[in-house]
């Protein structure tokens, strides 16, 4: 299984507009940061989990030539603004993309998408597939994903289990009971803002703590802000085997 971090940073980005930050202007491609998103290669099959606003910019990139199915955290627009995007595959493959979302991120995407749900769609509008999810293990052809919750402020939205692979962005408290399904992976990828108090996201240091609780091999963090500084300084403060993710970055899971 290959993964592709599409983008690792927070809702605005990296560089923020307008923003005369020294991050935001630093020349490292590392602290360049699109909107949190990944890709998963597994058996042949390709899925995005999260198509925020930066999707089409990301496929192409990446060069995606196929897409199986989108997986949905929650309904921010930093993380659904793009589905529209999908045309292409929806054109190329010739039928309607599978969604998998839990049902308030549906009822979300009928909402700012209403145009894709419409009993008669204006000509080009790709149609989907929904699949309504909650907090049990579902397969999309043959792979798995185990949704575990965690509160993204007062909100319950989902990361995911792929194999020995755990993706969780935007966190702010996760269970221990749901942290139980992240022990074992090779890989845990988690979000990390900044380093001061936020009210819906974690900073490094509650990151850190997390990590600590859980029995992982490696740990790349995501969803960054500029507030988090230079990814070469930041680099050096972690601990041996946590590590800033970077667009671009990819991984293999055996």
């Amino acid at each position: 299984m290959k993964v592709t971090f599409l983008g690792t940073g927070t809702s605005q980005g990296v560089p923020v507009i307008g923003s005369d930050d020294p991050v935001c202007l630093s020349i490292d491609f590392r602290d360049k940061r699109l909107r949190s998103s990944i890709l998963i290669e597994n058996d042949d099959q390709t899925f995005v989990i999260d198509t925020g606003p930066d999707f089409r910019q990301q496929m192409l990139r990446e060069r995606i030539k196929k897409l199986d199915a989108v997986i949905f955290t929650h309904q921010h627009k930093d993380h659904t603004a793009g589905l529209d995007d999908i045309r292409s595959f929806y054109f190329k493959q010739e039928k309607d993309m599978p969604v998998y979302a839990k049902k308030e991120v549906i009822e979300q995407l009928k909402m700012e998408f209403a145009y894709m749900f419409a009993q008669f769609k204006y000509p080009g509008v790709a149609s989907l597939d929904i699949h309504e999810i909650n907090n049990e293990p579902f397969r999309i052809g043959s792979t798995t994903f185990t949704p575990i919750e965690v509160l993204h402020y007062k909100l319950p939205i989902y990361g995911y289990r792929i194999k020995d692979f755990t993706y969780i962005t935007d966190a702010k408290y996760i269970d221990d009971k749901e942290l139980e399904k992240v022990n074992g992976s090779k890989i845990l990828v988690l979000n990390t803002l900044q380093h001061d108090p936020h009210i819906s996201h974690l900073t490094l240091s509650e990151a850190l703590e997390i990590i600590k609780k859980v029995d992982v091999e490696q740990v790349y963090l995501t969803h960054i802000s500029y507030k988090l500084g230079f990814h070469a300084e930041v680099s050096k403060e972690l601990p041996e085997g946590v590590h800033l993710a970077y667009d671009g970055l990819k991984l293999n899971i055996d």
